[in-house]
């Protein structure tokens, strides 16, 4: 096997696994969200997992959208290898190079100017407490992302408990969410006495403690999509002289 067939192969095999993952993700979002049914029974039926994994009714939309884009991605490197078509590689280098593109815009953004950064973030957090208030307990997916989130984090909102005050919620039920607070009924009174963080400062706290681990991980992305740009349009040019 010569060298532009190891890469056919190689190319093969990294977008068939891509195509597989998204496929499973696009199905099981699709089934979450046409039958949720049949989906809360089936996690009814594994021990303790059923208060976990149910809040993954709520995020259904998310699962179809990266799993499109991974069947498409996918099926753009396979065919594109195996039929030896150059526009199909060109489409996958391009979706390939955008997302590395936004990657490293982001990083930009991050670590040159973070005080812009901040501000962006502190707009986030006032639209978060906005759609909070307006939206919690009334819309089952916010209310399950948030729930999850919160749950995941250990954390109560988005900056803290008063996030929650005045809220449709909080009006109708005179409680806080029970991630808010430790072993009491979650009032007022217990939200505001309870040691529980907001889920940002959380988050940033997590990010902090595993920095080294992040960027190891956002630097074997980025080369994962350097890699499958240069094998992609390696075998656009080597296919393009084989035309020639």
């Amino acid at each position: 096997m010569g060298c532009f067939g190891f890469l056919k192969t190689m190319m093969f095999i990294f977008n068939g696994i891509i195509f597989l993952a998204g496929a499973a993700i696009l199905g099981v979002g699709i089934w979450v969200k046409v039958d949720s049914g049949s989906i809360l029974g089936f996690l009814q039926n594994i021990p303790g997992a059923s208060l976990q994994l149910g809040q993954v009714l709520n995020v259904g939309y998310l699962l179809i959208a990266v799993g499109a884009v991974l069947v498409v991605l996918g099926f753009l490197g396979c065919c594109g290898a195996v039929r030896e078509s150059r526009c199909m590689l060109l489409m996958f280098f391009i979706i390939i190079l955008i997302v590395f593109i936004a990657e490293v815009a982001g990083a930009i953004v991050l670590l040159v100017f973070k005080p812009l950064a901040e501000n962006l973030i502190k707009q986030l957090g006032d639209e978060a407490v906005k759609s909070i208030r307006k939206d919690y307990g009334k819309n089952a997916d916010l209310t399950g992302l948030w729930n999850t989130t919160m749950k995941g984090l250990k954390c109560c909102g988005f900056n803290n408990y008063t996030d929650f005050t005045n809220s449709n919620f909080v009006n109708e039920t005179k409680y806080y969410p029970f991630q808010c607070c430790i072993g009491v009924p979650c009032n007022e009174a217990a939200a505001m006495n309870s040691t529980v963080p907001g889920c940002f400062p959380s988050l940033k706290t997590l990010v902090d403690e595993n920095a080294v681990i992040i960027i190891a991980v956002a630097l074997g992305i980025a080369a994962l999509e350097l890699a499958a740009m240069i094998v992609s349009m390696t075998l656009y040019c080597k296919i393009g002289s084989k035309i020639d």
